[in-house]
């Protein structure tokens, strides 16, 4: 898209005269071929996600999020009793299809139906989630919900810019760099400079289609292993 110039000769946004605010996230499962998304419950999740967590025995899961490590069970659940069961942040646990487990944690947030703006957050993969297709799957099916499903423009990832791997995720998922927030907020005791990626409407279905690609059981040898990797898929042209 192009701005447009308006009678005073000044640059403007290109109109969008047929946007209306798109609806909420719904709290109903996302579900794939490895994986399946769903609001997150401590009844039926707190167990199996504080099992999972503490196979990180560094504690290294939790270094760039603003709480954590729970070593106690009864810890972690109070603080998803008390910080993950409302409407924004949306929290999320991701369940592993082989195992029926839950592995992981994402949430919607800032959520801004107005606009059609949305981000993703409180990432935290325990170690049976990374690096696998599980943990490809699970952020594929979020942003196909906000785009596919619910018609938002954007769609935003932000993490302290120390987190390498966190902004190399955020560039291997299509996301592109915007810059940095120097100094943006204070969290555990010391600053934080906060590195924002995003995808817009636009970019969607070349990075949709990068996935699918990827997420096919064609690109997976009889030992799992992938033969096209989802960052050579998004670099080429569709």
């Amino acid at each position: 898209m192009t701005d447009d110039i308006n009678n005073l000769g000044l640059p403007i946004g290109f109109a969008v005269p047929e946007w209306n605010a798109v609806p909420r996230p719904p709290r109903t499962a996302m579900t794939g071929r490895y994986c399946r998304v769903e609001p997150l419950d401590p009844d039926r999740h707190a167990v199996d996600l504080h099992a999972a967590n503490l196979e990180d025995t560094e504690d290294r899961i939790w270094t760039y999020l603003g709480y954590g490590p729970f070593r106690e069970l009864a810890d972690y659940r109070e603080w998803i009793e008390q910080n993950c069961l409302g409407d924004d942040p949306l929290f999320h646990a991701i369940i592993g299809a082989a195992s029926g487990r839950a592995v992981g944690v994402a949430s919607y947030l800032r959520i801004d139906p107005e606009p059609g703006v949305i981000e993703v957050g409180h990432i935290n993969y325990a170690p049976p989630l990374q690096r696998t297709p599980a943990a490809t799957e699970a952020m594929y099916l979020m942003m196909k919900r906000v785009f596919d499903d619910l018609g938002y423009r954007r769609y935003e990832w932000k993490c302290d810019n120390l987190n390498e791997r966190s902004k190399k995720a955020a560039v291997r998922y299509g996301l592109t760099f915007e810059g940095i927030f120097r100094q943006a907020t204070v969290y555990k005791g010391r600053n934080r400079d906060t590195a924002w990626f995003s995808i817009i409407d636009s970019e969607w279905p070349r990075v949709k289609a990068a996935f699918e690609a990827w997420l096919a059981p064609e690109n997976f040898d009889g030992d799992g292993v992938q033969r096209e990797s989802l960052a050579n898929l998004m670099a080429q042209p569709r």
